[in-house]
């Protein structure tokens, strides 16, 4: 475990943490006026590897071997050339800090984004030292800047990372929907009035990251996966992205717990590993990974039952009844992947140079970036946005 202190007094900063994976969702904007809950959960923190937040180049700014040094092989909006490596822990993990009066951000709408660079300070030196982040539509969190923190180990505390066994044995699925509250409703008193089913976005966001490599690993040829969630979750976007043809590629699930899938299987989706974020290989030499957050990972391989709702008026947060309750309600629309996540890492992927890819990707743009592509709902699950 460790312990974040300021770069320019040393005053601990935070509470021990351990160490995880920098979640998929980590820079989601999640619809319009939504209210998210902490990124991370307490007592832990991630880091970064890229740049991220002000000051930002254009694309146009940068010259093509920065970009592909980088790792960055196909235009986006405008990278980041702020210091990597920065950290991300639950704003309740953070001590000694106080805000920075006035930075609030350029582009904030209901709360802080951090757009404007580092709003918290060392409360004994006043040095910057972090973003505290909790606009609408924006996953709450505070980024620790890491030129201007430390990290020190603590002596006898930390532990090894689950093994795929112990996960199996204690990790939770995420489920694939759940309630999301608008800004400003009243959650806080138990209220669901004000509460709508969607799909969740942490699954938007995965799926994003598993559609991007599913679109790589295609190489220009269709890609069957299994019904059921996992169809509903990647089938129509596949379909939509990929060209029609008598050849198509078998996606399946695949990881601990389950059998071996055959022969004529050529992309397995399979977990990442929430602590380490390495993604699960099956012993013999594997075809194309794509890789899904654990969470996701798990509710697809082994579902649960039906989410149970709360009968009436108000319970305690995070209380729910399953005392001949109803089965909580699917949502209204089709699922569709986080098209910011999924141009987010395709651009990260060096097949994104393929000319059969990108001959893909230009009739895609021909017909609007952000129209919809296999469908008649502007949120379709193939569109995608470069940005």
């Amino acid at each position: 475990m460790f312990v974040f202190v300021c770069a320019g007094c040393g005053a601990r900063l935070t509470i021990p943490l351990s160490k995880v994976a920098l979640p998929a969702h980590a820079h989601q904007k999640y619809g319009n006026g939504v209210q998210l809950p902490v990124l991370m959960e307490s007592g832990t923190f991630a880091v970064d590897p890229e740049p991220w937040g002000p000051p930002w180049r254009r694309w146009e700014e940068i010259p093509p071997d920065e970009a592909t040094a980088r790792g960055v092989y196909a235009p986006v909006y405008a990278l980041s050339d702020g210091a990597p490596g920065a950290i991300v822990i639950a704003p309740g993990d953070a001590s000694g800090t106080v805000l920075i009066p006035g930075n609030h951000g350029g582009g904030y709408c209901c709360g802080l984004d951090g757009a404007d660079g580092p709003n918290v300070a060392c409360a004994e030196c006043a040095l910057p030292v972090a973003s505290r982040i909790d606009d609408c539509s924006l996953w709450q969190a505070m980024w620790l800047a890491p030129n201007a923190v430390r990290r020190l180990p603590i002596a006898g505390l930390g532990a090894a990372p689950l093994s795929w066994s112990q996960l199996m044995a204690e990790g939770m699925g995420t489920p694939p929907f759940e309630p999301i509250a608008a800004w400003g409703s009243r959650m806080a008193a138990g209220h669901w009035s004000n509460y709508w089913w969607s799909w969740s976005p942490q699954w938007e966001a995965a799926a994003g990251q598993a559609l991007a490599h599913l679109l790589a690993a295609s190489e220009g040829q269709p890609v069957l996966v299994p019904d059921g969630l996992v169809g509903e979750v990647f089938q129509r976007a596949l379909d939509a992205l990929l060209p029609a043809g008598p050849q198509a590629r078998c996606a399946v699930l695949a990881g601990p717990g389950l059998p071996a899938p055959s022969v004529d299987v050529s992309i397995l989706l399979v977990p990442s590993h929430p602590q380490t974020g390495k993604t699960w290989a099956p012993a013999d030499p594997a075809p194309y990974l794509v890789p899904l957050p654990f969470g996701v990972w798990l509710w697809l391989a082994f579902p649960d039952a039906d989410l149970p709702v709360p009968r009436s008026g108000a319970l305690p947060i995070g209380v729910l009844r399953d005392d001949f309750d109803p089965p909580a309600p699917r949502p209204r629309h089709l699922f569709r992947a986080d098209p910011e996540v999924f141009w987010r890492v395709l651009v990260r992927l060096p097949t994104v140079r393929s000319p059969w890819l990108r001959e893909i990707l230009a009739h895609h743009m021909r017909t609007g970036p952000d129209r919809v592509h296999g469908g008649d709902q502007p949120d379709d699950p193939g569109t995608y946005a470069a940005r």
